[in-house]
């Protein structure tokens, strides 16, 4: 009976359906695990590839990448942004490292102003010539520097953030020095001779050991002592709310808009507006600074002509006289890296930049030279004010589109007659500014990643000064954006020119140091040249320019410097052929 009724069943085809299912299910399940063994193989190539391709590039700022745990990074710009990758924790892991800075010695109280670093009583001392009684061009000068309290007493630990250069007033001749803490409050302060005839050593202390501990504070724990606005718009109703990168822990409970860039994932937020809606707003600005950030023993430490940008003096002679070579050779000769000396990026002679490592700069001094070099070319700038002067330099000889913009861009300058076209663009948030439509910031890799490149097209960016006030992980991602943007441009336009200016020295007083000390540029570019590092670009740099020149500092440098760096740019546009 019951093989009567399972025939029954399956001529009324149930058993028949049951079978067929069942068989349907084992081939899907067969089908399911071999497209996903598939799946899985084909992902782990193509993340093999990838990772081979990056190791390959050279573009990365420490020379092995090796998978690490992740990291977390202990700041408050941290944790609302995109986790990084093993091998991005371990790129962090090394720039931090690349730029620590000497602790102070652990004590029960913030030491008393006559126990902190003076320049006044420090004294720098001229080491006599080895082996010589004269000094040659190519030798390499030592200066060493004790630095004492105010009380006159030597300093036991390092940590002061001193600069030095070496120049010659007559022959406008200038060189940066570097400068090497013993940690034990003496310093040394070396200076390749670049130059015949007279040469002086000036040392500066920019701030003190106990001056730097104070800053490495505030921007560990006010990353926001610098604010923004934004302005939102709806008919004729309209709010205004408070907008930053770094959002505390602690951050009041308020609703938020949230406008991380969707390619690259930078984040920047605003406080909702209580009325309106997060997509009605119009303008950026900036906001203000937060008060107090010091105590008062900590302003002591930071005051003008006392402690901050003091020149040290020295103990004897502050000068040497080289043996002077003929003029006509020291024109024509290129001086090479020594690796057992310092070498600086270059030196001033005769007011002129003349770079080291055998590039040659030409002098583009009449408008003919350099709408010629220009002939044919596309320059895209991007970044803060100080690219935005070379715009305005090199758009005194090309045709300026007033567009009736603000100085903040987009700007736009056309030579139909030489096919020249040569363009400027803000970078993104945080840029402090005057209001300026929402619209117009736009962040430097999504714009790179809009651009063909090509032999014909320049690319040049300067971006520091705006970040100068965050922690500098805000720094190192925004940076590392921007190189993955280069990387793939340089994919699909090997001949691109991509032009790199680091940051430069300032005018400081109290104010200025809470949120744009000369210290805060120093992190900023080491972490530029570090990551930067092998990449297929050219780096002006403006650091030992500002240094090395006679100008005081300023934000903005003085037209001299800007024609030397539009000089160096140029020359790389169009090198000189002979020379080449």
């Amino acid at each position: 009976m019951l093989k009567a009724k399972y025939e029954a069943l399956f001529n009324h085809g149930g058993l028949k359906r049951i079978i067929i299912s069942r068989n349907r299910a084992k081939y899907a399940l067969i089908f399911f695990l071999l497209a996903t063994s598939g799946l899985m193989f084909l992902l782990r190539n193509i993340l093999t590839l990838e990772k081979l391709r990056w190791r390959n590039s050279s573009h990365t700022a420490f020379p092995q990448m090796r998978s690490a745990p992740p990291y977390q990074a202990h700041t408050f710009c941290s944790h609302m942004s995109r986790e990084p990758t093993p091998d991005e924790a371990l790129e962090d892991r090394y720039l931090l490292k690349a730029i620590a800075w000497p602790k102070l010695p652990a004590r029960p109280a913030p030491a008393p102003l006559n126990q902190t670093s003076d320049p006044v009583h420090s004294l720098f001392t001229i080491l006599p010539s080895k082996g010589q009684k004269e000094w040659h061009v190519g030798d390499q000068l030592e200066a060493l520097v004790q630095m004492n309290d105010f009380q006159g007493s030597p300093k036991r630990y390092g940590g002061d953030f001193l600069v030095a250069r070496l120049h010659s007033p007559d022959l406008g001749a200038g060189v940066a020095g570097k400068v090497v803490d013993h940690l034990n409050g003496s310093y040394s302060a070396l200076f390749p001779l670049l130059w015949g005839g007279s040469a002086q050593v000036q040392i500066t202390m920019v701030h003190s050991s106990e001056a730097v501990a104070v800053l490495q504070r505030l921007r560990e724990e006010r990353p926001n002592r610098v604010f923004f606005k934004s302005l939102f718009r709806s008919g004729n109703l309209s709010e205004t709310t408070t907008c930053i990168p770094c959002l505390p822990l602690n951050y009041p409970q308020q609703p938020l808009c949230n406008y991380t860039n969707l390619h690259t994932g930078e984040p920047w937020y605003c406080l909702k507006p209580k009325l309106l809606s997060c997509d009605t707003r119009i303008k950026h600005a900036m906001g203000g600074y937060e008060n107090p950030l010091f105590t008062n023993k900590e302003a002591r430490l930071f005051q003008s002509r006392v402690n901050i940008k003091v020149v040290i003096h020295a103990s004897g002679p502050d000068r040497i006289n080289v043996s002077k070579i003929d003029e006509t050779e020291l024109e024509n000769s290129t001086i090479k890296p020594e690796p057992d000396k310092y070498t600086p990026s270059g030196y001033y002679y005769k007011g002129t930049w003349r770079p080291l490592g055998g590039t040659s700069v030409r002098q583009f001094n009449d408008p003919s030279s350099i709408t010629q070099c220009l002939s044919g070319k596309v320059i895209h700038m991007y970044g803060d004010s100080t690219m935005r002067q070379w715009y305005e330099y090199l758009s005194a000889f090309i045709p300026d589109f007033n567009l009736h913009r603000s100085k903040l861009g987009p700007l736009m300058a056309v030579d139909f007659k030489h096919n020249i076209l040569m363009n400027y663009r803000c970078h993104g948030p945080p840029i402090r500014i005057f209001p300026v439509s929402t619209s117009e910031l736009r962040y430097v890799a999504n714009e790179v990643d809009g651009l063909a490149g090509g032999p014909d097209t320049v690319v040049v960016f300067s971006i520091w000064a705006h970040f100068t006030s965050f922690p500098i992980e805000v720094y190192i991602r925004r940076m590392r954006h921007i190189r993955q943007a280069l990387v793939r441009l340089l994919d699909r336009g090997p001949r691109t020119l991509v032009i790199i200016r680091s940051a430069n020295f300032v005018a400081m007083d109290q104010t200025t140091s809470k949120h744009s000390s000369d210290w805060f540029s120093l992190q900023i570019d080491k972490v530029l040249r570090t990551m930067f590092k092998g990449l297929a670009a050219v780096f002006v740099d403006a650091w030992e320019m500002t240094l090395a020149h006679h100008s005081p500092h300023n934000i903005h440098p003085p037209p001299p410097i800007i024609k030397n760096m539009v000089d160096l740019i140029l020359s790389r546009v169009c090198p000189d052929k002979k020379k080449s």
